[in-house]
């Protein structure tokens, strides 16, 4: 897995979510049971993991959606 995006932005977390799943990404989503530890508050950012095979699919759609901006500079692999 490598990370698509990180947010706090619960509404563009499940609007991403929305468009992966139609496009079937194999995604996941980290931390998102971390408000336990931080007593709710959502300063700690969720990321948006992408499977290794689906991640220039995934990077593709969401720049093509508009979501550039967000997301995370792609990893360098060796």
């Amino acid at each position: 897995m490598e990370e698509l995006l990180r947010t706090n932005d619960l509404v563009l977390i499940s609007a991403v979510e929305a468009m992966l799943k139609s496009d079937d990404v194999r995604y996941f989503v980290a931390d998102t049971y971390m408000s336990a530890l931080e007593g709710s508050t959502g300063f700690l950012p969720r990321r948006v993991m992408a499977h290794r095979d689906d991640i220039a699919r995934a990077r593709r759609l969401l720049a093509e959606a508009g979501l550039a901006e967000e997301l995370r500079p792609a990893a360098q692999r060796v």
